[in-house]
């Protein structure tokens, strides 16, 4: 197994105290434990590469959703499975499994986890696990991203001042080879697990591997009634909300006016124009806590 660690993660202050808490669950007879950081993007690319090569059985992420897109992208169709410790400011992925936000509960649950493949989604080619979204939300991850302090508060803060710049466009949309137009949304969000991050639940029905992803469509709102509808992100009931449409599909191919950035697991990525998102079915292993194989709608 190999634990790899994001220096700029939450729990970088207690790295130490992390890797001890490894030891003492992991490093057991019969496991070889090993660390290293991931200094950036490339150097985790690289990282994992490695560790296919080597035979790996196991890289646990000790970071957020991004270096979760990161480690796992590079695990696609490999046979080294993906564990995490949440160590982000949303952890859309360990929330959607239940993985507990402690490091050592987090690492107790997933000693005893099991394997499971999950479907991976792919935007213009680059693969994401948790959500990718074409509108507000791409404004609130550039926000977010400008902020030089991480956790839940700079969210809302960069929600806020997304929400007045960001100028919504039309999509025209083949969903599965059905054409559709969807005018100036809000929020168009598709999703392969059921979280934002945070514990905002922007597709409460999601599977990661039942072979699809859910498209999410809310219409444009006045700032007062979007307000009032925030709590449906939290309680589970955003489909009930006025006008919010939800779709599984499996290929959208979307036409937009301009070439906007999108969001895929709270990274903002420069894509063209026209693009496709399409699901791979059971792409990634991963291990997740047992209770959730027994219970997984929670």
């Amino acid at each position: 197994m190999r634990a790899l660690f994001n220096p700029r993660s939450g729990l970088w202050w207690n790295r130490q105290g992390v890797q001890n808490i490894l030891e003492g669950i992991w490093d057991i007879p019969g496991i070889d434990l090993t660390y290293q950081i991931s200094r950036n993007r490339e150097d985790g690319i690289e990282k994992a590469k490695r560790a296919v090569e080597d035979g790996v059985d196991t890289i646990i992420v000790v970071g957020g959703d991004g270096m979760v897109n990161t480690i796992g992208g590079t695990l696609i169709n490999t046979k080294t499975a993906l564990a995490v410790i949440p160590a982000g400011s949303g952890n859309g992925f360990a929330r959607h499994f239940n993985i507990p936000l402690s490091p050592e509960k987090a690492a107790k649950v997933l000693k005893i986890g099991h394997r499971m493949k999950i479907d991976v989604g792919f935007a213009a080619g680059r693969p994401f696990f948790v959500t990718c979204g074409l509108a507000w939300d791409a404004e609130l991850t550039r926000g977010f991203n400008e902020s030089p302090i991480r956790g839940i508060i700079p969210y809302v803060f960069a929600g806020i001042s997304g929400y007045f710049r960001y100028i919504p466009q039309n999509f025209k949309l083949l969903l599965d080879g059905a054409p559709r137009q969807v005018e100036k949304p809000m929020l168009f969000t598709v999703a392969n697990l059921t979280q934002y991050g945070g514990g905002a639940m922007i597709a409460p029905d999601a599977r990661p591997d039942d072979g699809y992803l859910v498209l999410v469509i809310v219409p444009y709102m006045d700032p007062v009634y979007l307000l009032s509808q925030v709590r449906r992100l939290f309680d589970g009931t955003i489909s009930e909300a006025s006008n919010v449409t939800m779709q599984r599909f499996k290929k959208l191919e979307v036409f937009r006016e301009r070439p906007d950035p999108i969001q895929a697991d709270g990274e903002l990525l420069p894509v063209e124009k026209d693009f496709t998102i399409e699901v791979h079915p059971a792409a990634l292993e991963v291990i997740v806590p047992e209770f959730w194989k027994l219970n997984p709608e929670k």
